[in-house]
């Protein structure tokens, strides 16, 4: 198991298009439910009338989502073949829980977007295949689900197929699958159905455990934003000063230039502490401790980077972001701005547009996003961060902004290109203070 890799995944879709059930006949048929589970399963679902197992009550975890018989958290589940282990995200359907679904597939390389065979391509269909776009998921997954609701017929599940590809090309999605499938039957979810001999392509199963992991995590130049800077002055160690954190992309090795950002300053690896060892090299996702050449004044928020690719260091941020809170983003609102481990005061300056769905056109000016809106925003920090494009590192180039009255998270961001250029003297003044 631990020379074998792990896919991050989520689910989405719109309400009933069996999501839920996909993930309790994924867990049921690749033998992932304890028995006790199943059992604590079957009584559930005889207490509700039903003669079957209601294998979706294996993730419908909370007692509202039983009783209403929907998602409404996102619901996490670990799970390993002998090919791959998996972490998988089960995200609601209920367009009143789509800033959920930003959550689940924010980590995710592939997701699932479930698609009811019998209504075809819907809004929350489009929506979530937008989200999946902007958040740039190396993978998507099209899941046309009950299909022997249909007499498991191809040319509905090719027509849906179709209009969901050619969607998701506007989109800009740079891969897309389509499994016909039915969750509550079992067909192609982890055993090829005898029903749809006219599907030659994967199972469900068989698609996750050969989809390629990990090109996010190589993409990019090193990247290692400091978490906790170690210093113990014992004795043993007295001039021992190390930088802790974990690598979020790329490779760092002994003996490389870096850069410390926002600062700037310049340096070279003198070593690298990985778990109970010295190591030469190390790589994304572990979390080391580097030393560095000379006496640099580095603390929690820092970012390292490879000398030959740092990113820009700006305050002004364009970004296109998922807005999850209840209350409205509004032009002038002050707000925080997380990013890696660094934390700072920021302002909406602008928000120039707003993502209308049906038919991809864009709102202009709308001056506030609502909860589930998609827009582009403008924002100016307080002090210079150190910032990639989304479009090159998903971990670099994403933040959030953050209510500083109660802490609530508002959006998801993610941030384009932005110039290398000082700010003017007019600029300096006009910072979030």
């Amino acid at each position: 198991m631990t020379t074998i890799d792990t896919l991050r995944f989520a689910t989405a879709g719109s309400v009933d298009d069996g999501k839920s059930t996909l993930v309790g006949r994924l867990l049921h048929d690749s033998k992932s439910v304890l028995a006790d589970q199943l059992e604590a399963v079957e009584h559930a679902s005889r207490n509700r009338g039903q003669d079957a197992p209601d294998l979706a009550l294996l993730t419908d975890g909370l007692r509202a989502e039983r009783e209403q018989g929907i998602t409404i958290d996102v619901a996490y589940r670990y799970f390993a073949t002998p090919r791959r282990r998996f972490i998988l995200a089960d995200t609601p359907g209920h367009v009143q829980y789509t800033r959920n679904m930003v959550t689940g597939a924010s980590t995710a390389e592939l997701t699932v977007i479930l698609v009811d065979a019998r209504n075809g391509v819907v809004e929350q269909t489009r929506r979530h295949a937008a989200i999946a776009a902007l958040l740039r998921v190396p993978h998507v997954v099209l899941a046309v689900n009950k299909m022997d609701l249909v007499g498991y017929e191809e040319h509905v599940f090719a027509t849906i197929a179709q209009e969901c590809t050619a969607y998701a090309s506007e989109l800009g999605v740079p891969e897309i699958t389509a499994i016909p499938i039915s969750a509550l039957a079992g067909d192609n979810v982890v055993d090829p159905s005898a029903n749809m001999d006219w599907y030659g392509g994967p199972t469900f199963l068989e698609h996750l455990e050969t989809v390629p992991v990990g090109r996010d995590l190589a993409h990019c130049r090193a990247r290692l934003p400091v978490q906790y800077v170690i210093r113990p002055q014992t004795a043993e160690h007295p001039d021992y000063r190390g930088y802790a954190g974990q690598i979020v992309c790329g490779t760092l090795r002994v003996g490389e230039q870096v850069t410390v950002l926002p600062a700037g300053r310049t340096s070279t690896v003198r070593a690298i502490d990985g778990l109970g060892r010295t190591v030469g090299i190390a790589r994304a996702p572990q979390s080391v401790t580097v030393l560095l050449d000379g006496d640099i004044d580095i603390s929690r928020g820092d970012l390292i980077a490879s000398s030959d690719d740092a990113p820009a260091i700006t305050q002004d941020i364009d970004a296109t972001v998922c807005h999850v809170a209840d209350q409205p983003l509004a032009v002038g609102q002050r707000v925080l701005l997380r990013h890696t481990t660094r934390t700072v005061k920021a302002i909406v300056k602008d928000i120039p547009s707003r993502l209308v769905l049906d038919d991809l056109s864009t709102c202009p000016n709308p001056g506030r996003l609502v909860s589930n809106d998609i827009g582009r925003v403008t924002i100016r920090t307080a002090e210079p961060i150190a910032l990639d494009s989304y479009a090159d590192s998903r971990r670099t180039g994403s933040f959030i902004l953050i209510d500083p009255a109660d802490g609530t998270t508002l959006a998801a961001g993610m941030a384009e290109p932005a110039p290398r250029r000082r700010p003017s003297p007019q600029e300096d003044h006009g910072g979030a203070d």
